[in-house]
């Protein structure tokens, strides 16, 4: 069996990157050969099959054909006589396009190794415009690879920006957009992701709503930076170094879509954009079919990062519906996600990005307050109803302005 390592797991292993999967391409073999060596196939699409032992993806070398807009548009051809070279000239860049043998030789018909050195993402063949994913694909790879060097080859970005163009990126499904955008959102520099997207206006096409933050301004008093765009993005920068979680930095990209609308007679305000952009981000999470602890955390972000931002100004009743808003006082909650989203939005500013952010603190250690009331005398009184709620909120509210008093 002839069989050559391919696609991510070369490029990975020539950058000294960890190598997460490998796929493999078999040349010369047909379907049925390879149930016959204990191959068991999981391809829909064309034939892909999982090693009996290592259970690594083995696929049959093949063409494709365009034959109708879209990334499914395309008629796939797997034969003994589809050659190694025909099966990585499909590949979206050159340095995807690189095969290695078993034995570590390296084969690389299209000079990916050349782009790897210098950093390049750089279009196979023309055919790269023939599959709207792949412009999301190179925005992913931006995200991932951005802190090693890695730029845009212009002939790749003219290629992209005339698919936009064409209306070719119009053909993209939700739940592919949504499936690179979560990639993206768990990589080094997700921001890479979106000013890639921007650099060959898909950004415009894919996502209007963050789209439309660049060129809105903000009192410069607050936002040195001014351009609310830049901001998100200087957002989403801190929630990456503040955490992991894809979560808390889809939290961060969409917490201030509501000064996307406001009126540019009000600007450079943005009053009440708090409340205003939930039905921006209600359409965003609905058309991108995002899960809905996505959606939930940053509905929370949204509604309440100013208020978190006061928080050393807040009464002791407002600390209290706050935190109750957030779910603070239920055995799983998102407090800690919710005070680091808020932290990277105070921290996303131009000057701001390593003042500390005491009120993350503050929420945390009056929700250990208001926590650790005694309920029982409360439940097991006559209060019914609502009157319980009230009576428990009283305790809350005499607690935190304790704990703000010692």
């Amino acid at each position: 069996m002839e069989i050559y390592l391919v696609g991510g797991a070369v490029r990975d292993k020539l950058l000294n990157y960890p190598v997460k999967e490998k796929d493999w391409v078999v040349i010369g073999e047909t379907p049925e050969s390879m149930v016959k060596q204990g191959f068991r196939p999981v391809g829909k699409d064309f034939p892909v099959f999982l090693h009996p032992h290592s259970r690594e993806e083995y696929a049959l070398a093949r063409t494709e054909r365009k034959t109708a807009p879209g990334y499914k548009g395309f008629t796939v051809y797997a034969s003994p006589d589809v050659s190694l070279e025909q099966d990585l000239i499909r590949r979206d860049l050159t340095i995807n396009a690189i095969a290695m043998t078993p034995q570590g030789q390296i084969i690389d018909p299209f000079d990916g190794q050349h782009d790897l050195e210098n950093r390049i993402f750089r279009h196979t063949s023309p055919a790269f415009s023939e599959d709207p994913v792949r412009i999301l694909r190179v925005a992913r790879f931006a995200a991932r690879y951005a802190h090693l060097g890695f730029t845009l080859a212009e002939e790749t970005r003219n290629l992209m920006l005339q698919m936009v163009t064409a209306g070719e990126i119009d053909h993209l499904v939700p739940e592919r957009v949504w499936a690179e955008l979560f990639k993206a959102l768990n990589e080094k520099s997700p921001t890479a992701f979106f000013y890639t997207l921007k650099d060959c206006c898909a950004l415009e096409k894919i996502f209007p709503e963050i789209n439309r933050l660049f060129g809105v301004p903000q009192p410069e008093k607050h936002h040195p930076e001014i351009d609310t765009g830049l901001h998100t993005m200087l957002s989403l920068e801190q929630a990456a170094l503040l955490s992991s979680s894809p979560k808390v930095r889809f939290a961060a990209l969409v917490h201030d879509l509501g000064k996307g609308i406001t009126p540019k007679e009000q600007w450079p305000h943005h009053y009440g954009h708090e409340k205003s952009g939930l039905k921006v981000l209600e359409s965003l999470c609905t058309r991108l079919r995002a899960p809905n602890s996505f959606k939930s955390l940053a509905i929370q972000v949204m509604q309440y990062h100013t208020l978190c931002h006061k928080a050393f100004e807040l009464r002791a009743s407002t600390l209290t519906d706050l935190l109750t808003a957030l779910g603070a006082f239920k055995p799983a909650n998102t407090l800690q996600e919710f005070l680091m989203a808020c932290e990277a939005d105070a921290k996303g500013r131009t000057g701001f990005e390593n003042r500390p952010y005491p009120q993350a603190e503050r929420l945390r250690e009056t929700a250990k307050a208001a926590a650790s009331i005694d309920i029982a005398p409360i439940l097991q009184s006559d209060l019914k109803g609502s009157k319980i709620a009230v009576a428990i909120r009283r305790l809350r509210i005499k607690a935190i302005t304790e704990f703000i008093k010692a």
